[in-house]
């Protein structure tokens, strides 16, 4: 699981810096290494989803390791 774990962190990172870039500058830097919306690109695209959602539903045993804040 660890390496599936480095691996979507990794589509994450790649994904975020990818959205800031097409935030920031209007470059997309996906459709320009694999083709705009190519077969590659769109494979690239749904691994970072799918990335995006097991961080997400792991999320929660990340967090439980911190202890709860009181006020």
């Amino acid at each position: 699981m660890r390496t599936l774990d480095a691996v979507a962190l990794t589509l994450l990172i790649v994904g975020g810096l990818n959205w800031g870039l097409v935030g920031a500058f209007q470059f997309d830097l996906v459709a320009t290494l694999f083709g705009e919306m190519s077969m590659l690109s769109r494979v690239v695209y749904i691994l970072v989803g799918l990335s995006a959602v097991l961080v997400a539903a792991r999320a929660r045993s990340f967090l439980s390791f911190a202890p709860a804040a009181r006020i």
